[in-house]
């Protein structure tokens, strides 16, 4: 049978209560995913798994913006990847790049030598380096599992064109994980087309806060994002892109 997966992106417990609804088969836990996501607390990990024993992959970044970092950033990426790797995470994803936009394949192997064993997924920071096919082969050298990417690109349908290369040059030895604005209808697209057949989606929906009195012109961070909507997964949204994924899987099977 095709290997298929979708893997939810969350930040709350919330989140990954309603992937699980949804029927995800793997979560990326991260911190602060309106930014693109950073490292979630640990606390945050024990409390979703009390309630489900879906695989969660957990972000290592320390920060948000480039993946170049300084010695102070990266001594606290590896203690996290070894305090993970304790509390038994399934998996970690990481990325760090040279000033020249090439893997920094020394500190990339460091911290997969601390991963105990655990499966390791190469961040976005594939997006944004210099020569992606020659990314992709370091990546094979460093025996990553799994390559999140959406083709170089703003939005994965922009990036179908590369995303198809990889998964051809992947020969099946690091799984293409298509990530960057992924949902039913990317997804009905973009697997006949590149023959991708994992995805990774948040499936955000914006709620309304809870709250009645609603302080105005005091903002505590983006001054464009109001502190009175809320962020999280629509389980929905994970149920619909999975039936899709199933669908088509069966369709090319056939």
């Amino acid at each position: 049978m095709e290997h298929i997966l979708l893997e939810a992106c969350v930040d709350g417990v919330d989140s990954a209560l309603a992937a699980a609804r949804g029927g995800a088969n793997r979560m990326e836990l991260c911190g602060n995913l309106i930014i693109g996501g950073t490292t979630p607390s640990p606390l945050l990990y024990k409390e979703i798994r009390k309630y489900t024993d879906i695989p969660i992959h957990i972000l290592i970044r320390p920060r948000f913006g480039d993946f170049c970092y300084s010695d102070y950033e990266y001594s606290i990426m590896k203690e996290e990847v070894k305090m993970f790797c304790e509390l038994g995470a399934d998996g970690i994803v990481i990325g760090v790049l040279l000033p020249d936009g090439t893997l920094d394949m020394e500190r990339m192997g460091e911290l997969i030598a601390l991963s105990g064993g655990m499966s390791v997924t190469l961040s976005r920071a594939f997006d944004v380096c210099r020569d992606p096919y020659e990314a992709l082969d370091r990546a094979k050298e460093l025996e990553i599992h799994t390559i999140l990417t959406s083709g170089q690109a703003e939005h994965c349908l922009k990036g179908k064109r590369l995303i198809r290369d990889l998964v051809q040059r992947s020969e099946g030895k690091i799984d293409i994980l298509v990530g960057g604005g992924v949902d039913a209808g990317a997804i009905q697209e973009l697997y006949p087309a590149t023959l991708a057949t994992s995805y990774h989606m948040s499936g955000k929906v914006v709620k309304d806060s809870r709250m009645v009195f609603r302080k105005e012109g005091v903002n505590m961070g983006l001054p464009f994002m109001s502190e009175y909507e809320i962020w999280q997964t629509d389980g929905d949204k994970i149920r619909l892109a999975k039936e899709v994924l199933g669908n088509l899987s069966g369709k090319m099977r056939k």
